[in-house]
């Protein structure tokens, strides 16, 4: 008499659960997610790696993109593919892809979003940065790394001219720069996978 409760769910269950119930979830949940499908949060992607909420900043996002990923290809590495970046000119956009107090958000190889006051070279290439790591090391793999390296590589090399960071920020690019004191870039890329 009990024993329907030890049947598995039936595999409509299952798929329904997996294939629609998650995604949704997912994208109410969690917003950064909405890199997935940027139109589908309201943006508008006028090529395939540059979206944005406000079309006549194309030029200016179209500008730092290219500065963004010239400068990270040329002192972090080659990216293996181009990668997607959102550009959000208004909080309502920030927003939508669930940025709160931060300035942007990468998510793993899938994109990042630059919210309205990260519309500056070192921001975005801080976020280019986080997109390398993740084609590197995997998006888990990044996950599983020390604080210090992920987020003290990228204040590092992207060259952010802050002299002092908020903590633990700063602390983290210290560790960093004397963790990669006189690596090259193959060799740096191979110690991270060590660590």
């Amino acid at each position: 008499m009990y024993r329907h409760f030890l049947k598995p769910p039936p595999l409509s269950r299952l798929a329904m659960l997996l294939f629609v119930i998650v995604p949704v979830a997912s994208w109410v949940l969690v917003k950064p997610v909405r890199v997935l499908a940027p139109t589908l949060a309201g943006v508008t992607c006028p090529t395939s790696v540059i979206c944005l909420d406000d079309v006549a900043q194309l030029g200016a996002a179209a500008d730092l993109y290219a500065e963004g990923t010239a400068f990270v290809a040329a002192r972090v590495g080659a990216f293996g593919h181009a990668p997607r970046v959102i550009f959000c000119a208004s909080e309502a956009c920030a927003a939508s892809f669930g940025l709160g107090e931060r300035s942007a958000v990468t998510v793993g190889t899938i994109g990042t979003v630059i919210g309205p006051r990260a519309w500056k070279p070192y921001y975005l290439r801080h976020e280019l940065i986080h997109q390398l790591q993740a084609e590197n090391l995997g998006t888990i793999g990044v996950l599983l790394k020390p604080s210090w390296f992920v987020e003290g590589m990228a204040y590092a090399l992207s060259d952010d001219p802050r002299a002092v960071l908020a903590a633990p920020w700063q602390g983290y690019r210290a560790q960093f720069n004397a963790w990669n004191a006189g690596n090259s870039l193959p060799r740096l890329w191979a110690l991270a996978k060590d660590l």
